[in-house]
């Protein structure tokens, strides 16, 4: 069974003392969040494109069977239809490349004015993609396309091209009466949650709430799916974000421990989290 998990960065001051040992470098935090998860979404890329060096750096600082899920960049997905970006879109996944084994499915975020007006436009860029041999997930959010048959549609066409489709699950911090994003920069869609598979992997974001109970009715349904998926022979990567970053970790450190935990009383194996096998420094976890 290949489940990994992670959270959206790795590059966060917040877990400075918590997370990260007190007194951390910059420099060092790939290489410690690494050997504490095993996949990191990477939002890094949606805002800029790294250099040569620095994606060569990512790969020799972290462990062979460590997972990067990149999102393509804002320049390619938020500029109205994607066809005339193709190029720029090719040309990224050439520039990932050396990450060799470490590079997992990247994804293609598409905005809210993205429609199901333009699954042509989705199509053609699919299409195009396939040239790639790289594995690649959608994710949308104009509501359309939750409708039936327009969730039909764009599932078939995932399917067709053997693209997976990400799952946002924003439900926990729209639970309970007080909004944890009032302080956050950006506020999550909230959009219905459609449990579909349409690849050989399931790419899941998981907005948690920071009080841990608010999300425990939502992991145990996820944990169950999930188990599913994984006795089906797919692959799946669960990330959880947090409106407040600091508790990111912890939130994602809860889940692996509920998921384990269930595995093991159904007679499943899971590997522990990397992050349970590193020995720790006193008071470096003050946070847990």
């Amino acid at each position: 069974m290949k489940f990994l998990i992670g959270c959206a960065v790795w590059s966060y001051k917040g877990w400075l003392g918590d997370f990260y040992p007190k007194g951390t470098r910059n420099a060092d935090f790939l290489k410690l969040y690494s050997r504490r998860f095993s996949a990191v979404e990477g939002n890094t890329t949606f805002y800029a494109v790294p250099n040569a060096e620095t994606v060569k750096k990512w790969a020799s600082e972290t462990p062979e069977n460590f997972s990067f899920c990149l999102k393509l960049p804002r320049a390619i997905t938020h500029n109205g239809i994607l066809q005339p970006y193709i190029p720029k879109a090719l040309e990224f996944a050439e520039q990932m490349r050396p990450l060799g084994t470490r590079l997992a499915p990247m994804f293609l975020q598409l905005p809210p004015s993205y429609s199901p007006k333009l699954i042509d436009d989705l199509g053609l860029f699919l299409e195009a993609w396939q040239q790639t041999k790289l594995p690649l997930a959608v994710e949308v959010r104009h509501r359309d396309w939750y409708q039936e048959i327009d969730a039909i549609a764009l599932n078939k066409l995932l399917e067709n091209f053997n693209i997976g489709r990400v799952l946002l699950d924003s439900r926990p911090i729209y639970t309970g009466d007080n909004d944890p994003q009032l302080e956050s920069e950006r506020r999550k869609p909230k959009l219905p949650v459609q449990f579909t598979i349409t690849s050989n992997f399931s790419l899941v974001r998981f907005i948690s709430h920071p009080k841990l109970e608010m999300n425990q009715q939502f992991i145990s349904e996820w944990v169950t799916q999930i188990q599913n998926w994984l006795q089906q022979n797919k692959e799946v990567y669960f990330f959880v974000h947090c409106p407040i970053e600091d508790y990111s970790p912890r939130n994602a450190r809860h889940f692996y421990q509920n998921f384990y935990q269930k595995l093991r009383e159904d007679g499943l194996y899971l590997p522990p989290l990397p992050w349970d096998e590193v020995e720790q420094e006193p008071n470096q976890l003050s946070l847990w």
